[in-house]
């Protein structure tokens, strides 16, 4: 990846100019202007960080060092990379790359990667297409986004910068009348030490008895984590991001899928705007 992703929403005119990618010259984007959330400035909080959309390659860089670092370093991951040190997928060049950084320091501290409607058309499927079959979810596509490739860095996990990068992703689903968000969310496969997918197949009988969508909702994995053969008795508790999910509204679209690379066992996701409990409505959107 040479240059940054072409923006998806021409929405304001106050926005810097993204460079053109050559891949995508004629008849595929162009140089538009970047959306509402690309700020002059970056959105500063009480608790001494800043989160921002993304306007140069390396804040990119940044980003996608802080997730091999989680990714590769802390969970195990088998990522190839064309740069080292660095995770990158095919998928970042048509995502919006949300970062909070830590103010004093100006390091790097949480990311998010956003996949919208129009750049998902671009690239054909979305990353959670690529895991599972959302055959179902197609009336949805036409105004949801695919959320990605999230990591908090180890010492500040103390919840502001998922509630920074939170509150920044509402605005822009509201700011761009967008009303679905999807992903996959990874359950690690070592639990006390011991690599075992028993962990997750507990978790996923957990959560699948009270926080499964709509039937019509449901999909299926491409390589599903083999849960009839697993203890799905364990007490365990979902990592803290799908707790988080599950307390703005977020359901279970179906059984996880088995990823090899990033030694974890995914769960299909998907949170709706209209299903926000209404003290996160007015805390994230004022209303």
């Amino acid at each position: 990846m040479k240059e940054l992703p072409n923006p998806m929403f021409p929405l304001s005119q106050l926005g810097l100019r993204w460079p053109v990618r050559p891949a995508l010259k004629e008849g595929r984007g162009g140089a538009v202007v970047a959306p509402l959330e690309v700020l002059a400035e970056p959105l500063a909080a009480r608790s001494g960080i800043e989160v921002f959309w993304a306007r140069h390659l390396d804040d990119v860089r940044a980003a996608q060092r802080l997730r091999y670092e989680v990714f590769a370093g802390e969970m195990g991951a088998q990522l190839s990379t064309p740069l080292a040190g660095h995770d990158i997928d095919l998928f970042d060049d048509f995502c919006e790359h949300l970062v909070v950084r830590d103010t004093p320091t100006r390091q790097v501290i949480g990311t998010y990667r956003v996949l919208t409607p129009a750049q998902a058309r671009r690239i054909g499927s979305t990353y959670s297409d690529t895991e599972f079959d959302l055959t179902r979810l197609r009336d949805l596509r036409e105004r949801m986004v695919e959320l990605g490739r999230s990591c908090v860095h180890a010492e500040h996990r103390q919840g502001s910068v998922i509630l920074a990068l939170w509150g920044a992703l509402a605005a822009f689903m509201s700011r761009n009348k967008l009303d679905t968000m999807i992903g996959c969310a990874s359950i690690p496969m070592r639990h006390h030490g011991v690599i075992s997918g028993d962990a997750a197949a507990s978790i996923w009988r957990q959560l699948s008895s009270g926080h499964m969508a709509p039937i019509q909702y449901h999909v299926q994995p491409r390589l599903p984590l083999p849960v009839e053969r697993l203890d799905g008795t364990l007490d365990v508790e979902p990592p803290a991001l799908i707790k988080g999910y599950l307390r703005l509204g977020a359901k279970v679209l179906g059984p996880p899928a088995w990823d090899p690379d990033f030694n974890s066992a995914d769960l299909p996701m998907m949170m709706r705007i209209d299903d926000l409990p209404a003290r996160y409505r007015k805390h994230f959107l004022g209303r």
